[in-house]
């Protein structure tokens, strides 16, 4: 049982740790607008949530930052020994100044 912990918690703190990654690198580079950044996480699969800072229109915001949310995963060990991870869904957070 303790096996099973232990081998459970590694493959959350690596799934972690490789969620932050690929949010980062799913983060458009460069000069773009918050709607091209929002549509780039959207399109690789994540629930994107807005911060806004300020009353301008979106159109006039930039990007601040893109932070990594939480990510909900299932593990399951079904046809074989093996414990498979997948991934349910992952959320990112946009940070905008307006």
């Amino acid at each position: 049982m303790k096996r099973y912990v232990a081998i459970g918690f590694t493959v959350s703190t690596l799934g972690s740790a490789l969620a932050l990654a690929a949010v980062a690198s799913a983060a458009p580079t460069g000069p773009s607008t918050v709607d091209q950044t929002v549509q780039t996480l959207k399109a690789s699969g994540y629930n994107v949530i807005v911060n806004r800072t300020g009353a301008a229109p979106l159109s006039q915001c930039t990007v601040s930052a893109v932070r990594g949310g939480q990510t909900h995963s299932t593990e399951d060990s079904r046809g074989g020994s093996s414990i498979n991870t997948t991934v349910t869904s992952k959320t990112v957070y946009v940070d905008v100044a307006c």
